[in-house]
């Protein structure tokens, strides 16, 4: 059984004690994680009905967020306790276990490919490979959006260091996150940090806009377009 499917029933209430501090619960940085996602599909013109694959998608709880913004969500997950979760929080996701390694669907499948937090759980020597993967099965056009903790910022990495689950992980640079897409072949790159306060307010947000260059963001997100003409780094 692996540590993802021993947690699984209490993942929510691990992760909420980890964050406490910040005067926020849980849902509150999955909120803000969803609202990007979503205001991205928007600015694609594809609100409510984008086809999305979560990479990692846990126990569903931010695909749940996500599911009124999109046409189609798909979470794969090499946890099935998770996935169990996942089909209870989110009835309208399609669910579905792989080995990961290989992504259980064909090439040019879908608009939006995400992960969120999960590559620090994957052995660097794999980091390639695991976003090749994301890049095979979006379509031309369509975007691959990593989104991970920021290292550079002390309070993430408090949080991460209280999270049992995490005490193998390896927290990913921008600047390699945003190196791995470009190996990938992807273009028209970004980096954006964000969560540079806890607060709730929109406010807060705009400010997360404005200061979205700095890399001292508790979590940041890398971002690439597949080319129009499909050509990707995967094999």
């Amino acid at each position: 059984m692996s540590e993802f499917d021993r947690s699984a029933s209490s993942y929510g209430q691990v992760v909420g004690q980890a964050v406490a501090f910040s005067g926020q619960e849980h849902a509150f940085f999955l909120r803000v994680k969803a609202d990007i996602l979503a205001g991205m599909l928007a600015r694609q013109g594809l609100a409510g009905r984008a086809t999305m694959l979560d990479v990692g998608c846990g126990v569903g709880l931010m695909d749940a967020m996500l599911g009124p913004h999109c046409g189609s969500l798909t979470g794969v997950d090499v946890s099935s306790a998770s996935l169990d979760m996942a089909r209870t929080n989110c009835p309208d996701g399609d669910f579905r276990h792989y080995d990961g390694q290989r992504l259980p669907f064909p090439e040019q499948t879908f608009d939006l490919t995400f992960t969120v937090c999960v590559m620090h759980h994957v052995p660097p020597a794999d980091w390639p490979g695991f976003v090749r993967e994301m890049a095979r099965v979006t379509r031309p056009g369509g975007l691959v959006v990593v989104m991970e903790h920021n290292p550079y910022n002390p309070l993430t990495r408090y949080v991460v260091s209280r999270v049992p689950f995490d005490k193998d992980a390896v927290l990913l640079r921008p600047g390699r996150t945003r190196a791995l897409l470009r190996e990938a072949c992807l273009e028209r790159l970004e980096v954006r940090h964000f969560l540079f306060t806890p607060l709730g307010h929109a406010l807060a947000r705009r400010f997360d806009n404005l200061l979205a260059w700095l890399p001292l963001g508790a979590q940041y997100l890398a971002c690439g377009r597949v080319p129009a003409s499909g050509a990707t780094g995967a094999k």
